[in-house]
Order: structure tokens, then sequence, then C-alpha cells
């Protein structure tokens, strides 16, 4: 999320261009393993134009109906969708890995699948609320057992870069594991929301790993 609708869009809007150039590159280069991660920039660049909207529903400047879509649309992918597509994209990418490697990232796909069921069902089951807050958003969603499924969540999606085997993708955990730390400081003290640069970081980092042939060996 960003500080504001306007830096939602415009960051969105950015990101949302890498992530179509991540997937050309990938489809130009013959790799389709790469396709599931190569389409997290995407994702996080159509999560943050949703936001954009969240932030107007919040202002009062969208109707009631359209504000709760976009609300739960963000939830949808910041809680059950990114724990999966994120260890499914290193997992389908780490052809080059090992077995022993090979068999901890499908344990770690299993991880997220299993962080994302309670978490789909609390986005069915209760309303997103969102609340303006200096310059972040406070959201509302009603998470059972938090502290268990925030750790499930981060070590499949972090932890899933980390043992990917690829330097370039160990590069990314790192970024991500610090960067969400940093960005959780800031949205706490509700002195400004910079989870945007975290995830255009993030997306520049996977525009380059597109970029070339092959992975690199660990």
């Amino acid at each position: 999320m960003c500080w504001s609708a306007r830096a939602d869009l415009v960051v969105g809007g950015a990101v949302t261009a890498v992530g179509v150039l991540c997937l050309v590159r990938v489809h130009r280069a013959g790799r389709p393993e790469r396709l599931p991660l190569a389409a997290l920039p995407l994702v996080l660049g159509a999560h943050q134009l949703i936001e954009a909207a969240v932030w107007l529903g919040a202002d009062g400047a969208l109707p009631a109906a359209p504000a709760a879509w976009a609300r739960t649309a963000w939830a949808v992918i910041a809680l059950p969708l990114l724990p999966v597509l994120v260890p499914v994209g290193v997992r389908r990418a780490a052809v080059d890995a090992g077995r022993s490697r090979q068999r901890l990232l499908t344990a770690l796909v299993l991880l997220g699948l299993l962080v994302a069921v309670p978490l789909a069902r609390a986005v069915a089951t209760r309303p997103v609320g969102a609340t303006a807050h200096a310059h972040t958003l406070d959201y509302r969603i009603g998470i059972p057992y938090p502290v268990l499924l925030l750790a499930g969540y981060l070590l499949a999606t972090v932890g899933a870069l980390l043992v990917s085997g690829d330097r370039r993708l160990r590069r990314l955990g790192l970024l991500t594991g610090t960067g969400a730390l940093l960005c959780a400081l800031l949205w706490r003290l509700a002195f400004v929301s910079t989870w945007c640069a975290l995830a255009a970081l993030a997306s520049v980092l996977l525009l380059r790993w597109t970029s070339l042939p092959r992975a690199a060996p660990p």
C-alpha cells in the first residue's frame, strides 16, 4: 500500500507495466516455468491500483458498494493469494535445483496453502474494513491466530525465496524480509505507508531475473 490514492495510482501503474514486461521477457525466452513468479509484479501492481479505490472509499469519494468490493479484492490478493503464488512460483522456477531443495520448496508450497485456507475463510466470511489514519490505511479483517498465520505467511513467501538456490531470488528474499520489517514499523507508527516502494523494488529485481536466460548457480 502507498500513502495516498494518487501514489497508489502512480506506483501501481508503473509496477503493472514492469509486470507486463516480465511476462513478455519470459515468453520470448521460452521459459514457461518462470511465468508464475514473473506474474508477481503484475499482481502487485493491480493490488496497488485496487488500493487507490480503497483510499477513495475511506475518504468518502467512492460509493459504499464499490468501496467494499475494492477492500475485499485487496484482501484476497494480500492474504490468501500471495502465500500461495510466491512459493508456487519459486518451486516452478527451480527446475535446476537438486531433489532435496525441490522437496523443501514443495513443503513451503504446502505451508502456503495451509496458511491461505483460514485467510481465505476470514475474507469470505467477515467484512473487510479500512480506515485512513494519517498517511496509512488501517485494515480490519479479523484474522484468527494472527501471530501463527503471519509466521507461516512469512516462512512460505520469504523462506521460499531464500532457499530457492538462485542468488538473484535470494537477494529478493533478503530485500522483502528486511523491507517488510521496516515498512511494518513505519506503518505501525502511522508515519507513512511504504509498502508500495517495497513492491516496486521487488518488481525491478524480478525484471532483472527474467532478463537472464538461466538461473545462476547457488
